[in-house]
């Protein structure tokens, strides 16, 4: 046998017994001939220690960090006073009897102990190195546990896990597509798929009733901390189920995944319109870990004579304890405030007695200034911050400033699962008058406003009143999934359709294998899907998905270690009828 035991396993009970050891060197310390080496395998850290007394281990002086070592010894107590309570091993030690050099390394491009501080594109040219981390080895292990409790909490529901093809057709799912060229069909091209959204939908057609998936899921978009090209989702759909009924399989699904990580069940799922978390967050996917609420001051204002604030509509929030913030860091605010679409944006200090300090509080009443203070609960010390305009980009600038001036780290505070329903079915008008939707076109109208499908006054704004029966996830400020009840009815689809400027033949052109298995007894069927690599973050402790995913892309998508995107050998481009053309110019 290569080793009896894992280094990291040794544990007092263990003391007396010869082992055989295989690992790397963590460290390594020669104290007056007395050689000692902390031996790395994938359990942890044991202590080996080397008699200068054996010629037969020589080898121990010549070893170095990351040389690959197999050792036999017998398992000691440390002697007293040298316990480590810092490791899982640290009342035990081998002393070595034998030693052998399984394989040299090379002077490490950054040391594994501070590679946190080392620039990511090093890290990611070395991951092979990086992931030998115990935070890249913990993260990993995490996210293996999170994935066997997806599955069986699936499984214990009902589920059944069916993979779906890689290869698909192209069809529109809000992001660009990753294309693949056919050498088969010359001038055709598959895509890889963007989700399993259509597949799962058929299953449905054809009777599964429950279906799950661990997906892989690819989007040609720009890069962000919780976003990479590739991804990995629980996908689900459930027949003859109400929102209620995907939401509450999910509950379960994430629950499990959360005890098996923490040993703890999380506290309840909250549930929020996203009317109201627009309204009082200013975004979609609040983080409701803390306080700085947007607040309406439109009655405040209703009547106000200063112009600034004759707005449609007038809205701040309370900063608590950052009235002594200076007059440049106000400044920044203030630009970045206009980045973000503001006109401008007002200040005021709250000093004692409920005054107010601001450069605009000469054009403010008396009222106006009391009504301020009463409505955002201001105490002396606070600063207060107000936009005014159009009341979607009063929301968004403020959801935005709340966030970089009071956001916590990402796993400070607990675990606050968040449902967000209710959402538009159309996020705006396009240029053309028409409707955009702000989910994929196959997302059922609220039965309640179906009429408005049909009998808007022109001009669309009956259109974005119309709901979808549609649902999002959300985590400590981070968006995990979402998912709806989808449009099984041909009608309501054609209906959806038109409004979308899609016509009957692009529509069958597009989607015609789907639209056509409805014609055979379609059941109501509702979904959902989830990033598996955000909620493994969160659990984590980690600001950002490319901390536990085992090869990502940097933020440019460049992969630094095998070199990826790459050039193509220009035969196999010639075999698959590909050109390669110059880029356009900026």
């Amino acid at each position: 046998m290569m080793r009896t035991h894992r280094a990291g396993d040794l544990r007092p009970a263990d003391v007396g017994g010869e082992v055989a050891l295989c690992g790397w060197v963590a460290a390594r310390r020669d104290h007056g001939g007395v050689v000692f080496l902390d031996l790395r395998d994938a359990a942890g850290i044991v202590q080996v220690v080397v008699d200068p007394s054996r010629p037969d281990l020589e080898v121990a002086h010549r070893v170095r960090d990351e040389y690959v070592l197999r050792i036999e010894g017998r398992v000691r107590r440390r002697p007293e006073g040298t316990v480590n309570p810092d490791l899982a091993t640290g009342e035990v030690e081998v002393a070595v009897e034998r030693l052998e050099v399984v394989a040299e390394a090379a002077p490490l491009p950054f040391p594994l102990d501070v590679a946190d501080d080392v620039e990511e594109a090093l890290r990611l040219r070395h991951r092979y190195l990086d992931l030998r981390r115990e935070r890249l080895q913990r993260n990993l292990r995490l996210r293996a546990t999170v994935n066997s409790a997806i599955r069986r909490a699936m499984e214990d529901q009902g589920f059944v896990e069916v993979e779906t093809p890689m290869l698909i057709a192209s069809t529109p799912e809000g992001a660009r597509d990753f294309v693949v060229p056919s050498r088969l069909h010359p001038g055709r091209f598959y895509a890889l798929p963007q989700s399993p959204q259509l597949f799962k939908q058929l299953l449905m057609v054809a009777g599964l009733d429950r279906y799950y998936q661990i997906a892989r899921c690819l989007r040609d978009e720009d890069l962000r901390a919780d976003r990479q090209f590739e991804f990995m989702q629980l996908d689900a759909e459930m027949s003859f189920a109400e929102p209620e009924d995907v939401m509450a399989a999910i509950d379960r699904v994430v629950i499990a995944a959360v005890e098996a990580v923490t040993g703890e069940s999380p506290r309840p799922f909250g549930r929020i319109t996203w009317h109201e978390a627009m309204e009082r967050y200013g975004t979609d996917k609040p983080d409701v870990r803390f306080g700085m609420e947007l607040v309406d001051l439109g009655e405040v204002f209703a009547h106000t004579g200063f112009r600034a604030f004759q707005a449609p509509a007038v809205k701040g929030i309370r900063c608590p304890g950052a009235g002594d913030a200076s007059r440049s860091r106000l400044d920044q605010l203030t630009e970045r405030a206009k980045e973000l679409g503001a006109a401008g944006l007002v200040w005021m200090r709250v000093e004692d007695g409920g005054a107010l300090a601001s450069p605009v509080a000469k054009f403010l009443s008396e009222a106006e200034q009391l009504g301020v203070v009463d409505a955002m609960g201001a105490r002396t010390g606070d600063l207060l911050l107000l936009v005014a305009g159009e009341r979607a980009v009063a929301n968004h600038v403020l959801g935005v400033l709340r966030l970089e001036l009071g956001r916590p780290p990402v796993n400070e505070g607990g675990l606050h699962f968040l449902w967000v329903v209710d959402f538009p079915l159309f996020e705006g008008l396009g240029e053309d008058g028409r409707p955009v939707p702000a989910h994929h076109p196959f997302t059922m109208p609220h039965p309640d406003d179906l009429h408005r499908l049909d009998r808007h006054d022109g001009t669309g704004a009956d259109l974005l009143e119309v709901r979808a029966r549609a649902y999002d996830l959300v985590l400590n400020g981070w968006e995990l999934g979402s998912g709806s009840v989808r449009i099984h009815e041909p009608e309501v689809q054609e209906r959806v359709f038109s409004l979308l400027g899609i016509s009957a033949e692009a529509a069958r052109a597009r989607f015609g294998f789907l639209l056509e298995a409805f014609r055979y007894g379609a059941p109501p069927h509702a979904g959902f899907a989830f990033g598996i690599d955000r909620l493994v973050a969160l659990l984590a402790g980690e600001e950002n998905i490319r901390e536990v995913i085992a090869f990502p892309k940097t933020q440019s998508g460049v992969d630094p270690m095998t070199g990826a995107p790459g050039e193509v050998d220009p035969a196999a481009l010639r075999e698959l009828g590909v050109t390669v053309l110059s880029p356009p110019r900026p």
